[in-house]
């Protein structure tokens, strides 16, 4: 049986309809993955063992970038804010020392909040702060004439600043030796773990995928 080809009107379109085409949704693309790394959620990985054990080196992340507000680029103003930074976040900020460096840490001190470590104990507002997640791997405390990391003066957060320390105390560098980190420095809060890494072992940490991170 013979089959009759069913007649079309459609024309071949011409070769610079076709590229212009791709080009029009490679494009699309290239703004929509911009708008999403910009104003929605970003990518991170950890190099270094500050937030122990909560991240571990070679761990990716992902971070929330408008639940503190979506920041308008090459401006301060922020919009759309869902929440204030709140005590026990984990947030990715611009070092503030270095805005070219992303680094992360937990929020301990809130704007107003005082601020006091002795002997590694964390007090704020004169009651101690105890988070789950810190660790102390060293035995030694450094005095505080030697250093600020287990023994500082009483410090307090000034507005629209806060006070970040690494999980991992004993090996931070935060705002004990640095100061304070500006809310319109903060760009996200990191909240789950999407790939995690182990160099020495040249394997994947298959059960930290897919942890959220509090």
């Amino acid at each position: 049986m013979t089959k009759t080809p069913i007649p079309t009107d459609r024309k071949p379109r011409p070769r610079q309809a076709v590229i212009w085409e791709y080009a029009r949704s490679i494009l699309l693309g290239v703004v929509l993955a911009l708008l999403i790394r910009t104003f929605i959620v970003q990518a991170y990985e950890i190099p270094s063992g500050s937030m122990e054990d909560t991240l571990a080196i070679n761990d990716h992340i992902l971070v929330n970038k408008f639940i503190y507000g979506t920041k308008i680029p090459f401006t301060d103003l922020r919009i759309l804010e869902w929440r204030e930074p709140a005590r026990g976040d984990v947030v990715v900020f611009e070092y503030p020392l270095d805005p070219s460096k992303d680094y992360i840490k937990r929020i301990i001190g809130l704007p107003g909040d005082r601020i006091l470590i002795a002997d590694r104990q964390v007090y704020i507002n004169g009651q101690l702060y105890e988070n789950p997640h810190a660790i102390h791997k060293g035995r030694e405390i450094v005095p505080k004439l030697a250093s600020p990391r287990d023994n500082t003066d009483p410090i307090v957060v000034p507005p629209n600043s806060y006070f970040v320390m690494g999980d991992n105390r004993d090996n931070s560098y935060d705002s004990r030796f640095w100061g304070f980190v500006k809310k319109d420095r903060i760009k996200g809060l990191a909240f789950i773990k999407y790939w995690a890494w182990d160099s020495e072992r040249h394997s994947v940490r298959w059960r930290s995928i897919g942890d959220v991170i509090d």
